[in-house]
């Protein structure tokens, strides 16, 4: 990350060895743009796509929300929502003047093409999540574990967090990597605090290797959404993700034995400071050189 900082501060913003954009391509700016323009589409869609899954409900035959929302088609209200969106973006555009009825269908067939990758992905975790079901890996975790000891027990949440950051990098989902795993957990310890740890450390893992992986559909969305080189976002962010998870790994291994929320908060608090500190002493802090470039090959 220092390394791309100081480039950036010489104009190099993509670690190119030249200042300026990494690629030639310009793009057409409009100066009639206004906050507006980004936020109305975003709430009608937002909007939309409660009204669409609450239709689905029986909203609007008399059902209450809660019940509505709670036996909802989500698939079926989020393509009702999206439909909308994209229906009031086309006429407010339009009336706006922002931009014209050919930039706007080139813009349908690039959004596309921005979500082949999440929609592959998300695809293959489902597939991989219905071949593990098929397969009987909850069942079967949940036997051999039953009939182990109570120190093992006590050293799962570390495990099942491992477990979710592998896959959640392997897949590129979080998502997927929930519906695998929580049914295993909750097979495991059907009740109590480590019911409730256990869950706790398949979330966490979970989101930490899918903020790690390079196929995943936030970390590709958030290199384009910044135009930045997407092998130095991921590169640049699994130093500050893997000190987390390291941290997060003994944390769990304490909790599977204590048992307490608070306390081991406070204990995964404290590990933490004491990391930065034990990092900063080690490595030190150098003053930011703001001279040349230090790209590397």
């Amino acid at each position: 990350m220092k390394k791309h900082e100081l480039n950036a501060f010489k104009g190099d913003l993509f670690t190119t060895g030249s200042a300026g954009k990494g690629s030639d391509e310009k793009m057409e700016i409009s100066d009639k743009g206004i906050v507006m323009d980004l936020v109305l589409p975003v709430a009608v869609l937002i909007l939309a796509c409660i009204m669409g899954m609450v239709y689905t409900g029986g909203f609007f035959d008399g059902v209450d929300f809660v019940t509505a929302f709670a036996d909802a088609d989500a698939s079926m209200g989020l393509v009702f929502g999206g439909i909308i969106a994209i229906i009031f973006t086309f006429f407010y555009y339009m009336l706006r003047d922002v931009i014209n009825f050919n930039q706007f269908m080139e813009c349908v067939g690039e959004g596309f093409k921005a979500m082949v990758a999440p929609i592959l992905i998300l695809t293959f975790a489902w597939t991989l999540s219905g071949m593990t079901n098929l397969l009987g890996a909850k069942y079967y975790v949940a036997d051999l574990v039953a009939g182990s000891a109570d120190g093992l027990q006590s050293m799962l949440p570390a495990v099942i967090f491992l477990v979710a950051l592998g896959l959640a990098f392997s897949t590129g989902t979080s998502w997927g990597t929930f519906g695998i795993l929580i049914p295993i957990v909750i097979g495991v310890f059907p009740s109590g605090e480590m019911m409730l740890i256990s869950i706790a450390a398949c979330l966490a893992g979970a989101v930490c290797g899918d903020h790690c992986s390079p196929i995943s559909d936030t970390t590709i969305m958030a290199s384009a959404g910044a135009e930045c080189n997407h092998i130095n976002h991921v590169s640049t962010q699994l130093p500050y993700a893997l000190t987390c998870a390291a941290v997060s790994v003994v944390s769990y291994i304490i909790a599977g034995f204590i048992q307490n929320p608070i306390i081991c908060l406070v204990i995964g608090v404290v590990l933490m400071v004491v990391t930065m500190l034990v990092i900063e002493k080690v490595i030190g802090r150098e003053p930011v050189d703001k001279g040349d470039s230090v790209v590397e090959e």
